[in-house]
Order: C-alpha cells, then structure tokens, then sequence
C-alpha cells in the first residue's frame, strides 16, 4: 500500500459523508471499496480505519460501515474540518470555528503571559518581526507558516494542555484558508500590529493586552464573515 493511494480514495469518501452525499444509516462495505477504487482489502482496510478514526462509520456485523451523523463525528480531527470546509456546509463550519477561537484564543494569549518560558517569549518576538517584515511585501506559504507558529506557539506558552491538543485544529483552520486562496493579497495592517502587540505583551506579562489584541484579531474574522464577503476573510 501507499499513502499515496489510501489518501486518495480516503479524500473521496471523507467528503461523501462530511458533505452529506452518504447519509446516516446507509452502509458501505470493503468490497464497496475494493470495487470502486480497483484496491486491495488491505487498502480497504486502512481506509476503513481512518473514516472510524474521524467517527465517520462503525463496523456492523453483514452490513458493513454504517455511516455515521455530525453528532458522532471527531468533530476536532483536522481532516474532520478541512472536508467540512471544502463542502456545502462550510458556513457551519466557519461559524463553529470562530466559535471556538474566540473562546480559546485569548484566553491562551492571557495564560501565555503569564506562564510562558523566556525562550518561548523570545521565539513569539522574533515570529512578530517575521510576520511584520513578510506581510509588508504580500501574503505568501512563508507567511502563512510563520501564523501558524505564532498561533501554536501560543497555545503551548498557555500551559493549558487541552488548548495545545487544539494546535492541530488550528493549524487546519489557518492553512485552509491560504490554501483556497481567501487570503488577501497583503495582509492588513491592523492584523500585523495585533501580533505585534500580543508578543510585546507576553514578553511583559501583560495579561490584558494580550488577551484584548487577540480578541480584536478573531473579532476582525466574525466581523469579515458576518459580512459575507470570503475573499477578505482571514483566520489569522
């Protein structure tokens, strides 16, 4: 087997069911698969174990794998989001995320000024200086990836360990946009400075500025969806 060929077939029927084209209660079996796809069982097998992994399907005995509702769904498992994304339902999604974030995000930027190492205060500085020297000339892979560190980075600073299992959630969250091309073609100043100000503040201990820049850069993103209009949305 290569991965190649399991993530392919897994990126077809990951999408069926996130989108709604297999619905709950209907079944699909290995030999489904095996059919469709012109794979082996072990294949099939694999596949199977990563749909039950995102709580997708469960194994019944003569029928098959039983597709699964949104209510059983590992509705955190970052393949989870990037196909609900990708789908009719992406509103929903976005909508959930936001959720999220706000929730998560300043509080994480509050904790990491609080409890953060020196050399994570170092590392969140000389990010912020990245993303400001990389944004003043366009919003390329090199930035995006600085973003998603800054982020990261933050919740593991937080010393919350629940908020750094949330890391890959919002790395999903951040590289999806970059990736279906949402981004706009500069990043906008006031996200810069909010980065800015949320480094300057963990590496002074200031909790309330912290907390508060972050706030405004998820706010910025509910005000962009709330106005529908997604080529100015922006995760980060």
């Amino acid at each position: 087997m290569t991965n190649s060929r399991f993530e392919d077939i897994l990126q077809v029927l990951g999408p069926r069911i996130a989108n709604g084209e297999l619905t709950p209660g209907e079944a699909i079996t290995l030999a489904d698969i095996e059919e469709e796809f012109t794979c082996s069982r072990t294949v099939a097998r694999e596949v199977q174990r990563s749909l039950e992994e995102c709580g997708f399907v469960v194994p019944q005995r003569r029928r098959g794998l039983i597709i699964q509702g949104l209510e059983n769904w590992d509705v955190l498992n970052p393949r989870v989001i990037r196909w609900r994304l990708s789908g009719p339902h992406s509103d929903r999604q976005m909508r959930s995320l936001i959720d999220l974030r706000e929730a998560i995000e300043p509080m994480a930027a509050e904790l990491a000024a609080q409890f953060a190492s020196r050399d994570q205060r170092d590392k969140l500085l000389a990010i912020s200086a990245e993303l400001t020297r990389l944004g003043s000339v366009a919003t390329t892979d090199e930035f995006m990836d600085a973003d998603v560190r800054f982020h990261t980075l933050i919740l593991a600073a937080s010393g919350n360990e629940i908020f750094v299992a949330l890391a890959s959630t919002i790395e999903a969250v951040l590289k999806w946009r970059a990736e279906n091309m949402l981004m706009p073609p500069r990043p906008e100043p006031r996200a810069l400075r909010d980065h800015e100000a949320i480094a300057r503040a963990i590496y002074a201990g200031d909790t309330t500025t912290a907390r508060e820049a972050m706030r405004d850069i998820v706010a910025e993103v509910r005000t962009a969806f709330d106005s529908r209009t997604p080529n100015v949305l922006r995760f980060d």
